[in-house]
């Protein structure tokens, strides 16, 4: 089972916010998964990027792959394996 670290697009038409999951690469993008460990909010001026840190670092060391956008985020929240 391969594990990604991906978004989660929630909210309305027009005013979306990310939850950060970590899920199976077959689910779909909004569909199940294994554990949420952060949010992302690009509507708000600056954006916001809540991890939990512990989680996060966790799910990399047991080998998640982040994708492009969440590999992004965790470097501009400092997060590294």
């Amino acid at each position: 089972m391969a594990v990604k670290m991906r978004l989660r697009r929630m909210g309305q038409k027009a005013a979306p916010f990310y939850r950060i999951v970590v899920a199976d690469s077959r689910s779909p993008r909004d569909g199940r998964f294994i554990e949420e460990v952060g949010y992302y909010d690009p509507t708000k001026n600056p954006s916001v990027i809540k991890f939990d840190e512990e989680l996060a670092k966790k799910w990399l060391n047991t080998g998640a792959q982040p994708t492009e956008t969440v590999a992004k985020l965790l470097k501009i929240a400092n997060i590294e394996k």
